[in-house]
């Protein structure tokens, strides 16, 4: 992968929040590894608990700008699998946050995740890190500051495969976008093989409604609405032998 993706390491002190949950059927492909998609919403879940049990009264709604993921074991977790997520706050600015997560079996950490997510109030406009969030999160993070900024995603190159996405009612969010773990099932349809490591970008919200085309090329895919780029990934594909089971 081309993007430069940090891994901030777990600190002795500070909030973190741990959870335990299976591979489910929906988040396990006919092979029985879990998918992108399915690691996807097991991030997205975790990060929604954490939050609300976090004690914070706040009204904003947190969205995420960018999820990368990596394998770091010598497996990949299949379904039935229990998993052990933990998951912290590793760095701020002043208008997001950074979020890293692992996920584990038996204490053996094989997925290193990271995301950047942004407050927005309920029309969608973004807010500021408030002082009730620093107070929680703030130690964790241990005054490591991470930048909020987002790359223009360029032109989609020439040549590449092109195809219409079709969206659905139950891809939705509460605020009307695109829910983010419904964004990584195209790269379930373009990958050939398991995905041990992927980074995905949200340039611009994905609306019910909107008219999506799916382009990809071996290890890239973007999602084009009127033209423009809302979401870009770049990802690795892992060799079928190598994924071993329980």
């Amino acid at each position: 992968m081309e993007t430069i993706v940090e891994y901030a390491h777990l600190r002795a002190t500070g909030r973190r929040y741990d959870h335990q949950t299976s591979v489910r059927l929906g988040d396990a492909g006919p092979d029985g590894w879990l998918r992108p998609d399915g690691v996807a919403r097991l991030l997205q879940d975790v990060a929604t608990d954490d939050w609300a049990s976090s004690g914070i009264a706040d009204s904003a709604t947190w969205v995420v700008r960018r999820t990368s993921f990596r394998a770091v074991g010598e497996r990949w977790p299949t379904l039935g699998d229990r998993l052990e997520l933990t998951t912290f706050c590793s760095g701020m600015g002043a208008a997001w946050a950074e979020r890293r997560t692992n996920l584990a079996i038996k204490g053996e950490v094989l997925i290193e995740a990271v995301a950047l997510w942004v407050p927005v109030d309920p029309s969608g406009r973004p807010l500021r890190v408030r002082q009730p969030f620093v107070s929680v999160y703030g130690e964790s993070a241990g005054g490591r500051k991470v930048s909020g900024r987002v790359p223009r995603p360029g032109e989609v190159p020439s040549g590449v495969s092109r195809r219409r996405w079709e969206l659905r009612q139950a891809d939705l969010d509460v605020i009307g976008h695109v829910n983010n773990a419904a964004l990584w099932a195209p790269l379930v349809e373009v990958a050939s093989g398991p995905v041990d490591e992927a980074s995905m970008t949200h340039h611009l919200p994905v609306l019910g409604g909107d008219a999506v085309e799916l382009c990809s090329a071996p290890g890239q895919l973007w999602l084009v609405v009127d033209g423009q780029v809302a979401v870009s990934a770049v990802f690795n594909e892992r060799a079928v032998a190598s994924v071993t089971g329980p």
